[in-house]
Parts: C-alpha cells; sequence; structure tokens
C-alpha cells in the first residue's frame, strides 16, 4: 500500500507527459492536413486564375492588345471581356476551347488578319468587334452560334453584298447595332433582324433603294448613308416613310437634287444632307418635323429657300448651311424674319450671302437695312386660291433661271384644274401673249412665245399630269424679257405636261407679285405637249451623234499615235545604223568637239579591230603617230609633236588602273572613261 502510493505520483507524471505529446503530435498532424489542403486548392484556384504571360489582367478583363500575336493564348474561364486588337491573328489562330468560355460577353478583335467569319466564339458574346480585317462572307451557322449578340461591328472589312448569306440575322433576334461601314455593298442587305436600332452603311457602293430595302425594320431609329452613289432617281418614294420610328437620317455626300420625298417626319431629330447636289429645297419637304433638331444642308448649290420651309420646325437648334451661293434679296426675307423671331433659340452657321454684289459675305441676319426696303404684298383675294405660301417677296433682281418647287393641291398661277375638261393644245393665245409648245424628243420640249408688247420677264411653268385627279410638282423659272424660246430638257417620256407662262411687268418685279387676280388670270396662256416614247431611233441618233462627236478626238489621237510610232521607227533606224556603222560611221566624226577645235589632223588608228559594243586589243596598248605636216606649227629642230591616244581594253582594266582594281560598269565605254576623269588623248613632246 505504502509502495502503491509511492509509485502513483511517478506515473501520473509520465502519463501527463504522454498525454501532452499525444496532444503535440495530434496539433502537428491537424496542421499539416490543413496545410496540405490549402496548398492544393491554392494550387487549382491559382490555375484557373492564372492569367497569360503575355498579357495583362484586371479582374475579368484581359488585355492582350499590341502584342504581336497569331493566335490566342489561354485564357482563364472568368474572362468576360477580351482586348485582342492590333495584333496578327488569323482564323487558324482562334482555339476550339474558347466557345466553352462562357462568361465572355465583349470580344476586339479588330485590325487583325481575320479573313473569315470567325467560328468558335462563346455563345455568351454580346459585342463584338471584327473592323479592319478582310473578312468577305457573312455565313448564318456563324451567326448562329451567338444567339445574344446585340453590336456586331463589321467596318473595313471585304463584305459584298453577293457574299451575305441569306437570312444571315436570322437567329439573331437581340441584335441592336449593325455596322457595315467603308465594305463593297451595292445594296441594302435583305433579311435585316427586326430588333435592329443603328445601321450603318455608309462609304460603300449603294446607288439603288427599292421600296422592300427597310420593310420590318419598324425599331431603326439611327440610318447613316454616307458616300454612296445614290440620286432621286433611284430612291424609290415611300422607301424612308416605313421607319415610323427614325430619329437620325445621314444622306451626306452623295448625288441628290433635292430631298428625299416622304420623309419620316414624327420622330426625326437629325437631319444630315450636306455635300451633295441640292438645288432647292421643295416646299413641304420639311412639313411635320417637329421634333428636329440640327439641319445639316451645308456644301450644296442652294441659292434660295421657299417661304414657309421651316413653318413645323419648332424644336430646331442647329442650322447648318455653309457652302451655298445663297442670293440674300427679298426672296429670303421670309427667312430674315424667322431667324429673329427665334433669337437665341436657334444656332445658325454659314447662312452668308453670295449674291447680289452689295451684300457679298454679309450674314442674312445682318441685313436690317436691305431687308426693310422690300414690300411684302399680301393679296386676300387670291389667297384661297393659290394656296399657303403664295405671298413672295423677290429682289428688284431676282436671278434668272433659279428654280424652286410648288407642292399643293391647287398650284398657284392659275394652272387648270386636272379634274374639269379643259381644251389644251400645243398652242395658246392670250391678250397680250401668244404661246406655242412643240415636244423634240423623249425628254425634251421647245417653248417659243411673242408678246404684243415689250416686258421686263416672263414666268414660265411646267407641271407634269399624273394620273387621275393627282396634280404633280410645278417647277417655275423667271426668263429674261428679250427671250422668245426656251427648252425643257430632262421631262418623263410619255408624259403629259401643261406649260405655262406670264409676262411680268417692271411694277410686277419689283414687288414680286402679279398685280390682282384678275390680270394675272388674264395675262397667263397655256398650253399642252406630250413627250413620246423612247425609240430605237433615237437611241441610234444619240449613239451616231456621240460617234460624231467622238471622231475629232479619236482623229486626233490617231495621228498622235502615227507620230509617235514613226518617230520610233526612225528612231531603231538610226540608231541600228550607227551601231552597224551603215549611217555615222566613225569616218563622218568630227573631233573638233573633243579636242575644243585645235588644228590638228585625226589620228590613226591602228592595232585595233572595232566591235559593236568593246574594244578589243591587238597590239600594243597605245601607238605614237606623227602629226601632218599640212599643219601650221612653228619649226623646232630638235622636236617633234606626237599623241598618245589611249586604247581601253575589253575586260575593263587599263593603262591607269591596277590588277586587282574593281573595274566600274560605267567606265565599258568611251563615254565612261571621259565621265570618270581619264582622258582619250595625251600629249607627248619629245
Amino acid at each position: 500500500m505504502l509502495m502503491f502510493t509511492m509509485m502513483a505520483p511517478a506515473c501520473v507524471a509520465r502519463l501527463g507527459a504522454w498525454l501532452l505529446m499525444l496532444c503535440i503530435c495530434l496539433t502537428l498532424h491537424a496542421g499539416m492536413l490543413q496545410f496540405a489542403a490549402a496548398t492544393i486548392q491554392g494550387y487549382i484556384g491559382g490555375a484557373d486564375m492564372t492569367c497569360p504571360s503575355v498579357c495583362r489582367c484586371d479582374e475579368d478583363f484581359i488585355y492582350c492588345n499590341d502584342r504581336g500575336l497569331s493566335s490566342i493564348p489561354s485564357l482563364p474561364p472568368s474572362a468576360s471581356v477580351l482586348y485582342l486588337q492590333n495584333n496578327h491573328i488569323n482564323n487558324p489562330g482562334l482555339p476550339t476551347s474558347l466557345e466553352r468560355h462562357l462568361a465572355v460577353r465583349v470580344v476586339y478583335l479588330y485590325d487583325n488578319e481575320l479573313d473569315e467569319f470567325p467560328m468558335h466564339l462563346p455563345p455568351s458574346v454580346r459585342e463584338l468587334h471584327l473592323q479592319d480585317n478582310n473578312i468577305r462572307t457573312i455565313p448564318r451557322s456563324a451567326l448562329a452560334r451567338m444567339p445574344l449578340l446585340e453590336k456586331l461591328h463589321l467596318d473595313d472589312n471585304s463584305i459584298s453584298t453577293v457574299s451575305i448569306e441569306d437570312q444571315a440575322f436570322a437567329d439573331n433576334p437581340r441584335l441592336r447595332l449593325l455596322f457595315l461601314s467603308r465594305n463593297h455593298l451595292s445594296s441594302i442587305p435583305s433579311g435585316l433582324p427586326a430588333s435592329l436600332e443603328e445601321l450603318r452603311l455608309d462609304d460603300n457602293r449603294i446607288s439603288t433603294i427599292p421600296t422592300h430595302a427597310f420593310r420590318g425594320l419598324a425599331s431603326l431609329r439611327c440610318l447613316v448613308l454616307d458616300g454612296n452613289l445614290l440620286a432621286n432617281q433611284r430612291i424609290a418614294d415611300d422607301t424612308f416613310s416605313r421607319l415610323a420610328n427614325l430619329t437620325e437620317l445621314s444622306l451626306v455626300r452623295n448625288s441628290l437634287q433635292t430631298p428625299p420625298v416622304n420623309l419620316p417626319s414624327a420622330h426625326l431629330q437629325r437631319l444630315s444632307l450636306q455635300d451633295n447636289a441640292l438645288t432647292h429645297m421643295p416646299r413641304g419637304s420639311l412639313d411635320g418635323m417637329h421634333r428636329l433638331q440640327r439641319l445639316d444642308l451645308s456644301g450644296n448649290n442652294l441659292t434660295t429657300l421657299p417661304r414657309g420651309l421651316f413653318k413645323d420646325l419648332d424644336n430646331l437648334g442647329q442650322l447648318l448651311v455653309r457652302g451655298n451661293p445663297w442670293h440674300c434679296g427679298c426672296n429670303l426675307r421670309w427667312l430674315y424674319d424667322w431667324l429673329h423671331a427665334r433669337g437665341n433659340s436657334i444656332t445658325v452657321r454659314g447662312l452668308t450671302c453670295h449674291g447680289p454684289d452689295r451684300v457679298r459675305d454679309m450674314a442674312l441676319i445682318d441685313l436690317t437695312s436691305e431687308m426693310e426696303e422690300c414690300e411684302v404684298v399680301r393679296t386676300a383675294g387670291t389667297r384661297d386660291r393659290v394656296g399657303i405660301g403664295v405671298e413672295s417677296s423677290t429682289t428688284n433682281t431676282p436671278p434668272q433661271g433659279s428654280l424652286f418647287t410648288l407642292r399643293s393641291k391647287r398650284p398657284g398661277l392659275g394652272f387648270p384644274d386636272s379634274g374639269l375638261d379643259y381644251t389644251l393644245s400645243s398652242s395658246g393665245v392670250g391678250k397680250s401673249l401668244a404661246l406655242n409648245v412643240k415636244p423634240l424628243s423623249h425628254n425634251s420640249v421647245r417653248v417659243t412665245w411673242s408678246v404684243a408688247q415689250p416686258s421686263s420677264s416672263f414666268r414660265l411653268s411646267w407641271l407634269r399630269l399624273g394620273t387621275g385627279n393627282a396634280m404633280g410638282s410645278i417647277t417655275e423659272t423667271l426668263v429674261r424679257g428679250d427671250r422668245r424660246e426656251y427648252l425643257l430638257t430632262s421631262l418623263q417620256p410619255r408624259s403629259s405636261y401643261i406649260i405655262c407662262m406670264v409676262p411680268l411687268p417692271a411694277s410686277s418685279e419689283n414687288t414680286g407679285m402679279i398685280s390682282g387676280d384678275a390680270d394675272s388670270d388674264e395675262a397667263l396662256v397655256c398650253a399642252k405637249a406630250e413627250t413620246s416614247d423612247v425609240s430605237p431611233l433615237e437611241e441610234g441618233e444619240d449613239e451616231g451623234s456621240q460617234q460624231m462627236a467622238a471622231l475629232p478626238l479619236a482623229g486626233i489621237i490617231g495621228g498622235a499615235s502615227a507620230i509617235v510610232s514613226l518617230t520610233l521607227i526612225f528612231g531603231v533606224f538610226c540608231w541600228y545604223g550607227h551601231r552597224t556603222g551603215h549611217l555615222c560611221s566613225r569616218d563622218h566624226y568630227t573631233r573638233s568637239s573633243s579636242r575644243k577645235n585645235k588644228n590638228y589632223d585625226d589620228y590613226i588608228e591602228s592595232g585595233t579591230k572595232k566591235d559593236n559594243t568593246i574594244l578589243e586589243i591587238r597590239g600594243p596598248g597605245f601607238q605614237m603617230t606623227p602629226m601632218a605636216t599640212c599643219q601650221p606649227m612653228q619649226p623646232k629642230p630638235l622636236r617633234e609633236d606626237y599623241i598618245i591616244h589611249t586604247i581601253f581594253p575589253s575586260n575593263g582594266t587599263g593603262l591607269y588602273k591596277g590588277a586587282n582594281h574593281v573595274s566600274n560598269a560605267g567606265h565599258g565605254t568611251n563615254r565612261g572613261y571621259r565621265e570618270g576623269g581619264i582622258p582619250d588623248i595625251d600629249y607627248c613632246y619629245t
């Protein structure tokens, strides 16, 4: 019992030591396990988040641009925005594993070397930049892999209209933005998605827009067609009327003479028509554009604007009209008043007068004293009959030949109503004017007239009759009073025209109105003309006239070609004769030029044989020949004069060069040696 009591403390102490060691071992083991687990987990996570060594990563933004890459490196799965532009990546450089990165939303692949549309892009892509490549086709299968695509940039490629597969965008119901600028398109691509909101087709080769071009694009808000080949004759009348929600339309750098008809007016805010060939703005072409904020008419041939053109532009804030030859007379008095009424709510750029001379280079808004001289005449009795905007004001000397168009149900100047039975022939006789019209071709009519008393000018108007009761547009021009004929051109074939003329007395011209309704009715004379159809004979005559016009030019070109040919033949003949010595042998050459007109006889070539290109040495390198005794020289008893003539060997080495000297290609002839500073003749006295 005593022994047991004495051994108990020792056992307890030893047991506690073992327990302590066991606890320490378990703690170390657990720590090692945790460390190993953390290490493994960190390794795997680090492998998932590793950024490519050639790129720079900022969270899920991967910057691999401007690295000279030819292929896409391995990417972390969390990448959402890929910057791969400005490299040398081609289609084989796009790995198939790229389509498994489902977190990618935006891909920048512009300015690379792609020649086909990429096929292995992730299906999660919403924005794709492929501009500045050489992509030629747009296959439907490639776009179908990206059903969530919203923005597609394909500028500056080689895409043509026929290379876009039919219904290529049918599987992209979310596509809102499509850029196809600076490609090779000749028409509007078909099958565009109905979700499209912005379409850019600038700087292509589009020349025609049919009626169905924008069918189904009710959501389109921005349309850019700059830098194409568009003209009024090749744009269907209701092309743009289908785009009811359009807010921006740009038709810069085309060949339009007037704005396209039936422009969408409900929501349009920006209209750009600069750098075309606009000669006039038809009345009513901007009607209903209450939301228009910016209008650009710069760089055209406009001289005036019709009254009431801006009557609905309540929210217009920018009017850009620079680069037009504006004629600032009373014809623009209404615009002067309109600008003053708007005050600071509108910004005008470029409304600078080009004529008359007294106001040249002055701003229209500053012509206060000149505009006060204009008297606006309003005739209440004719207002209902003429229609909106008939009140007009012109300068004292209106510009001759300026055109403007009126569009109304009842055109002014008393045109006959197409709904009534009027009997019009090819001639008309009024109180003081006799009018005669004669069709000359399918698109031209000759108008002649005679007057009982002189007139300062005439107002000539012509109207193309439509089908039924529809009235077309009236085109008017002022003709000088000394003229008695006028040629109407650019008319429509197989069409009926009503042509009317009224003389303008001096008092009427100053005020820009015809005094009194009755006077205008009595003075107005109308006639009817019908243009013929285009016949094969007229086409042949046109071709014949063109051929006849081209005959003088063809003769000049042919004569010049013959002279050049003869000169070349004669030159070749002389060159060949010179080379062979038949025409110009060495015996006929004079040495006066090379000897500077010194009175010495020619030397005798000996020991050499002439070749076409080189001199071959047959004997000594040079020969000393006594000069002729016939030359007048001073007698010197112990002295004789010799000429040492250098003979140049054929291998390019001579008396003045060492054996190891590399010959110059230019020293292969006597001319080359002279230019190299080596003399032909040395004078030696013995």
